[in-house]
Formats: structure tokens, sequence, C-alpha cells
């Protein structure tokens, strides 16, 4: 391991991170994603037939069979090498987009570089998306150190990850975010690829939404609340754990801040991706008529290769295309674009 303190810092917490969240309940205790509140219009006349159905996208050049995102998670240290080459060959196969987890020790030491760049060698013709901290790019005068990492997976577009709540509660963490906003627009105004700007597990507002908008970012990924509490990860690694427990629920639901995020749409022109809390094609489809273009996942991607290798990923994947076929059948839906103009309902009026 790198004999810097730094990056055996990174290394250590990186590892501890998967595991938490691999074999301890760190999802939410109160809160849902709030996609559970909503129902499709059954649709008796679909005018269309189920071999009909496009699940298609295009997703920064590249032309995806399912809007689907494996999100960022993992890379860094030794045994992510594995994780991110058989998310890599599922991902490829399957043709959905995949983002690394954040590279921040990919600038500290060369050491585990591998386990990031394993993913392009593996995955040659999908979206590959690279990803580091706001609180790194805040303390940055320049994008070479992102540029460089952009060029070790060869990534088609670079993620800022939102994550103060995180900072806040981690032992070691850098709750440091004046001059992130500035930073990003520094990134979108002299990066090669565009940047997707992220949360991880909180939320992003309308309010946040339309400042990052005015940055000139193109591309937002929700990451609301109801999924992987990472306040609930860090209560577990927490000296502090009374305290950092009663943040274990903070954060907007994913349904929330997609549809606040998404009446932006009206008067802007951007990509919207709905993650936190999707674990199923129902989820999915639920998120693509909040107005998303593209829906991500991480915990349940990873825990089904964790428990079932890639069989068990393909199988999961699979059966969230099914389930995504046939809601789109059920409501009318030929294209994703129809899908995002499915009515719903709320449960309690339907």
């Amino acid at each position: 391991m790198s004999k810097d303190p730094a990056s055996r810092k990174t290394v250590s917490r990186k590892k501890e991170h998967v595991d938490i969240t691999l074999n301890r309940d760190v999802g939410f205790r109160e809160k849902g994603t709030g996609l559970d509140q909503y129902d499709f219009v059954h649709n008796a006349l679909p005018g269309l037939n189920l071999d009909d159905v496009d699940t298609s996208t295009r997703f920064l050049g590249h032309t995806l069979s399912l809007p689907f995102m494996v999100s960022c998670m993992t890379g860094g240290y030794a045994g992510a090498l594995a994780i991110n080459r058989r998310l890599a060959e599922v991902s490829e196969e399957t043709g959905i987009a995949l983002g690394v987890g954040s590279q921040r020790q990919a600038l500290q030491s060369k050491e585990f570089h591998r386990t990031f760049s394993i993913v392009r060698e593996i995955a040659p013709t999908i979206p590959v998306v690279g990803n580091i901290g706001a609180a790194e790019v805040a303390s940055m005068k320049t994008a070479d150190p992102v540029r460089k990492l952009v060029d070790l997976i060869r990534a088609d577009a670079f993620a800022v990850h939102l994550n103060p709540l995180q900072e806040f509660l981690q032992p070691e963490g850098t709750p440091n975010f004046r001059g992130v906003i500035e930073g990003i627009a520094m990134l979108v105004r002299t990066l090669q690829v565009p940047v997707i700007v992220k949360e991880i597990g909180a939320g992003i507002s309308g309010d946040v939404a339309g400042r990052l908008l005015d940055a000139g970012v193109t591309i937002i990924d929700v990451a609301g609340a109801g999924g992987t509490s990472w306040a609930g990860v860090e209560v577990l690694r927490s000296r502090d754990r009374e305290f950092a427990s009663r943040f274990w629920d903070w954060g907007i639901p994913t349904a929330a801040a997609l549809r606040e995020t998404a009446l932006l749409k009206q008067t802007r022109s951007f990509t919207l991706i709905g993650s936190g809390g999707i674990t199923s094609g129902f989820d999915a489809a639920k998120c693509m008529a909040l107005g998303a273009d593209l829906v991500a996942s991480a915990r349940p991607m990873l825990a089904a290769l964790h428990h079932g290798g890639t069989r068990a990923l393909r199988s999961l994947l699979s059966s969230w295309a099914r389930e995504l076929r046939g809601i789109m059948f059920l409501t009318g839906s030929r294209t994703l674009t129809d899908l995002q103009h499915a009515p719903l309902v709320t449960r309690w009026t339907a």
C-alpha cells in the first residue's frame, strides 16, 4: 500500500464504505423515496404491441439499450479492481452507462489507478463517468487534476458529487464548500467533456438545480433521500453516534427532488437523472414519468454482484428491464419520451 498517509486513509475509508453498505442496514429509517405514493394510470387501450416498445435512449453520444446507469460507486483500493471489472462487464453487455467511485485517491497515489482504468478496458462502447468530491473541486485552481482523472478512464463525462452532509458527519470529513459553485463553473468552461453534478443521497432542490444550470451544468443527478443513508454509514463510523444518528433521515426524497428539478425543464434545457433508492423497474419508470431522462442506482447493483456475481446482476437488470417494458406497454408508451408524459396519480386519490 502507498506510503503516503493521506492516500492510506482514503484507501481504508473507501473499503470501509463498501463493506458497510454491503453488510449493514444503512437504509433510511423513517423516510422513503416518495415514489411509492404514485401509481400509473392504466391504459386499457394502449394502441401498440409489446414488441413496439423501445427502451433505448441517447446519453453522452452513445445509444443505451435501457435508460439505466450503474451509479458512481467504487475504486481506489485493492478489492475494487474485481468489483469494477465485473460491473463494467455487465454494463457493456447490457448497454447501460457506468460511473466509477470518487477518484480522489488516484490524485494522491498511482497505486490503485487500474481499479479505475479497468472500467474502460472492459467496457469500450458505453458511457463511462469519472467522479470527484465537491470539497476537492472547491480548492482547485485549474482543471488540470480533473483532466488527469478523465484521461485515466477515458471518461465521456465527469461527475462532481455534492456531499455536505457526509463531510459534516465524517470523522475525517472536509466540510469546506465555499467556492464549490465557482469550481464547478471552472470545470464546465475548461473540460472537454460534460460535467455532471450529483448528490449522493440527500437530494438536490429546485433552487440548487437552478444555480447549477446558471453555472453551465447540463446534467444533474438529484440522488434523493430514501435509499442508502450516507449519514447512516457515517453514524456507524462515528465516535459520537448519538449526535450523528440525528441526521440519519436528512434529505429531500427522490420523488420530491425530481418533481422540483423537472419544473426547470419548462424554461431550461438539461439532462435530468433520477437516483436515490431505485430498487426496481417500477421505481425507474416512475422517475421517468416525474421528468427523469435516465435512472441511476448503486447499492442494489453492488449487492447483487456481491451476493450472486455477474449472473445475479444480469438477472436484476433483466428483471428491471422487463418491468419497465411492461409499464410502458400498459401506459401506451412506445418510447421513453412517451413514458415521460404518462400520467401518474397519487395513491390516496386513485
